[in-house]
């Protein structure tokens, strides 16, 4: 399969030259579909393209707009143009997505299209008609300008060392050094500098969740979890299936984090095993450096992703071209990283905060594999088609983590250094898991109780942090650092409840991956034909196409681990 740099579809609804300034240059188009007579099942299906077009047009304008703040959160201008789309635009789109709906369910025309995808997508209309309202529209507009301050917050941290401003990111790195002291004195100055921000982010999240709490309310939902669950069309699992998947976890991982906890420990041989010890190689190898530049990382990682189907690297290699690649961290840029999708030119852009760390090349992979399925469903007919759910999105990036393995030779050219580098990413799977579970179930509680205290927050969340956490590390004169470590989560500021998705995501990663282990090709045929179907198919029946499970019982997540347990003895 071979791709050219795409070019943006003819419009054909809206002018070519159509830019977003006002919004009285995009209201006539929601005029047009709202007043426009519908006559056969042809005009009902043009209609839904025409949405599609404006749909992708608004969607791409924002994300370049959030994409642009995030690189620069020290920019005003920037902020302000993220700001006005969020606080002039989006809530004028709001009414006219509810009457659009209204009106395309009410077509009679609607039960004659029988092509792949209505199904759901007239699911998911059907529960944003039930849920919609009025009121709720100027509380989302509060949310989304509230929201980015975490960013801000968290981006303008950093600290001084030797002599050098590093970020907490690039200062993290230093966590892995042999030297104890050394990573003990950058571990405290991390954690305080981190503290130095806990009550402005405490009363920030306190403001997002009576917000939050107001609009499951204001749509009859006891809770804003429930609201949620609705919002982002779970129909295939419950909170009780989540809550399962906690107590799985619980009895099926956290003993390995035990396990591995306590051989790390005794590796190291000290009498107590601290936070700073967590990252650092037992053997006392120096950190493994897989790349040592941006370019150098982008380089590789095409290579990386060229091995394993020349596609794949195409996909790649054009965002590059595009300049759709902001990989390395500095002073101002927000935390964290994230693949954005581009609906109308479908070429995602792909942000990170690199420093040199194995963790790095995790997150391009990551965020390759979500850039993938970007690439794989651009040519799908409506943008609702091309928006997947996040279980399914996830299943992308997570499953690129394992399968990409085979190729991270072009990283570590040393054979111990590459079996050491996978070995440690496994390990790091297998904690993946548990904080999964930390953040939902934090998660669930916060919504449950949206009127609790300060301290009835810290105290729920050191109870839930115990629960998926291992016995051994001693957190002894730390216990601040420990009651604040949900602050660095940005999940829970920015995008509330998407986070279960990971751990079911990655279950589904690890089925994908022995698959691959029996049968590369079979394995990776399947992976892609699974993500091909976008949204046009529901959550088991995607995984069903990349011939996994979608599952979380208790049974199924022993079998996997068990599987990744023997790959990593299998590495020493």
């Amino acid at each position: 399969m071979n791709i050219r740099t795409p070019k943006r579809a003819k419009r054909s609804f809206l002018p070519e030259a159509f830019r977003i300034e006002k919004w009285d240059a995009i209201k006539p188009y929601f005029d047009d579909l709202q007043n426009r007579e519908i006559g056969n099942v042809v005009e009902l299906k043009r209609w839904f393209k025409d949405r599609s077009e404006l749909e992708a047009v608004l969607s791409e304008d924002m994300g370049w707009r959030y994409i642009k703040m995030t690189c620069d959160t020290t920019d005003e201008q920037l902020k302000k143009a993220f700001n006005y789309f969020v606080a002039e635009i989006d809530p004028k789109i709001a009414p006219y997505n509810d009457q659009l709906n209204k009106k395309a369910l009410a077509s009679p025309f609607l039960d004659q299209i029988t092509e792949p995808g209505y199904a759901i997508l007239i699911r998911n209309m059907k529960m944003a008609v039930e849920i919609f309202r009025e009121e709720n529209i100027p509380i989302n507009a509060e949310l989304s300008q509230k929201t980015p301050e975490f960013g801000a917050i968290s981006g303008a941290q950093s600290i001084e060392w030797d002599g050098q401003e590093l970020t907490l990111q690039q200062a993290a790195v230093k966590l892995q050094e042999n030297n104890r002291e050394v990573r003990e004195k950058v571990y405290h100055q991390i954690t305080a500098r981190r503290l130095q921000d806990k009550e402005k982010l405490d009363d920030l999240f306190s403001v997002l969740i009576q917000l939050r709490h107001k609009i499951a309310r204001n749509a009859d939902f006891e809770n804003y979890r429930d609201y949620m669950f609705a919002a982002m069309s779970r129909f295939d699992y419950t909170p009780e299936d989540c809550f399962n998947f906690h107590d799985a976890v619980e009895k099926n991982v956290v003993p390995i984090l035990n396990e591995l906890a306590s051989e790390r420990k005794n590796k190291l041989d000290f009498e107590d095993l601290r936070p700073w010890d967590k990252a650092v190689d037992v053997s006392g190898k120096t950190p493994l450096e897989p790349f040592n530049s941006s370019r150098d990382l982008i380089d590789k990682t095409i290579e990386c992703f060229n091995q394993l189907d020349p596609f794949l690297g195409q996909c790649l290699s054009i965002m590059d071209q595009m300049g759709h690649l902001d990989l390395e961290s500095r002073k101002g840029k927000s935390p964290g990283g994230y693949n954005y999708p581009l609906m109308e030119i479908g070429v995602p852009f792909i942000f990170m905060n690199a420093t040199s760390t194995l963790r790095d090349l995790v997150t391009i992979v990551h965020e390759g594999g979500h850039a993938v399925h970007s690439f794989l469903t651009r040519d799908l007919e409506l943008s609702d088609f091309k928006s997947t759910p996040s279980e399914v999105a996830e299943l992308a990036s997570m499953s690129m983590e394992l399968i990409s393995m085979d190729h991270w030779d072009l990283f570590f050219t040393n054979a111990d250094d590459l079996k050491r580098a996978k070995k440690e990413h496994l390990e790091q799977i297998m904690e993946t898991l548990p904080w999964v579970a930390t953040i939902d179930k934090f998660q669930h509680w916060i919504y449950e109780n949206p009127n609790h205290s300060v301290d009835d927050r810290k105290a729920a969340w050191n109870r839930i942090f115990n629960q998926f956490s291992d016995s051994i590390t001693n957190w002894r004169g730390l216990e601040p650092n420990r009651d604040y470590l949900w602050q660095k989560q940005l999940h829970l500021f920015e995008v509330p409840f998407y986070y279960i998705e990971y751990g079911m995501a990655q279950l589904g990663a690890i089925a994908v991956w022995k698959n691959f282990k029996i049968d590369p090709q079979k394995g990776l045929d399947g992976y892609m034909a699974a993500l091909k179907l976008g949204s046009l198919k529901t959550i088991p029946e995607v995984y069903a196409a990349a011939n996994i499970k979608f599952d979380f019982s208790s049974a199924y997540i022993k079998e996997l681990m068990d599987f990744v347990k023997g790959e990593l003895k299998e590495l020493g």
